[in-house]
């Protein structure tokens, strides 16, 4: 398994020689970066010589298969919640994975929307590759990936993993969420020692009051709660953070893989409010 995430998605030559190694010792390789080993003649021979099968995971369906936005995202009654970020790799999509175990622990049926390749690696059913899509298809597959998670399992609440950020320089994202998916609230993740965005020195991270209101006002619904990224942090500056990030925004902030999901439960569940002779599914705000 190729779970590399370079700048760019381009496999490095020394991985290639791993991906060679891999072929010869008979290992299925499932790849998600943006060069397709499938269409490499020199693997495609090796794989064929060593009987072993190629899978590029971000490689997009036939257009024929791709969907556009139908409005069907209004049909779906479970609870939408968004997970996105102040900037890439940031750790959106663990804080969502800890999130939807969190809401099962809870009681509460729930399915994660993956839309990158590691997501899909991850084993979340119902997956996207946003960053390898077509842009006219976006809104579409996204669309088509939470209404189908909503028709065929009927949880009460999804998880919609974010990518990138709403200003990052390189990997803006985040809007197509926000417009196509319709959450209902939106949880941000943000690490703040990071002072820069990922990979690209010399542009400052957008302080977090501003890649909040803007997400608020691209939504028209609210950022409820925020998720901590402790990268470069001693465990005793956790605490400090969270109390400063209150302070600014007047957001309640957790770091869920530092301290587990318990305290962002507590503001997230209100919104899925349950009654005994109500389906699964049925939520008020």
């Amino acid at each position: 398994m190729v779970g590399l995430a370079p700048d760019g998605g381009r496999l490095p030559a020394s991985a290639r020689e791993d991906v060679k190694s891999a072929i010869r010792a008979g290992l299925n390789v499932d790849c998600g970066l943006h060069d397709f080993l499938s269409e490499d003649p020199e693997i495609i021979a090796l794989a064929h010589a060593h009987g072993v099968q190629i899978r590029d995971i971000r490689k997009t369906p036939p257009r024929s298969q791709l969907h556009s936005f139908t409005g069907n995202i209004e049909k779906v009654k479970a609870l939408k919640v968004a997970v996105l970020g102040t900037d890439s790799a940031v750790g959106k999509r663990t804080t969502a994975w800890i999130m939807v175990h969190a809401f099962r622990k809870a009681g509460y049926k729930s399915e994660l929307i993956g839309t990158g390749q590691t997501a899909w690696m991850q084993g979340a059913r119902y997956s996207i590759i946003l960053d390898s899509l077509i842009n006219d298809f976006v809104a579409g597959e996204l669309e088509n990936a939470t209404y189908r998670a909503w028709v065929e399992q009927k949880p009460d609440v999804i998880i919609l993993e974010g990518q990138g950020s709403l200003m990052n320089p390189a990997y803006p994202g985040g809007h197509e969420i926000l417009a196509a998916c319709r959450p209902d609230i939106v949880v941000m993740q943000h690490a703040p020692k990071r002072r820069e965005y990922d990979g690209f020195p010399g542009y400052p991270i957008h302080a977090l009051s501003k890649q909040i209101e803007a997400v608020e006002l691209l939504s028209d619904k609210p950022v409820v709660a925020i998720t901590i990224n402790h990268e470069n942090m001693a465990e005793q500056e956790v605490a400090e953070a969270a109390r400063r990030i209150e302070q600014n925004t007047g957001l309640p902030a957790f770091d869920v893989l530092l301290n587990g999901a318990d305290g962002l439960m507590e503001v997230l569940i209100p919104y899925l409010k349950k009654t005994a002779d109500e389906p699964a599914g049925t939520f008020h705000k």
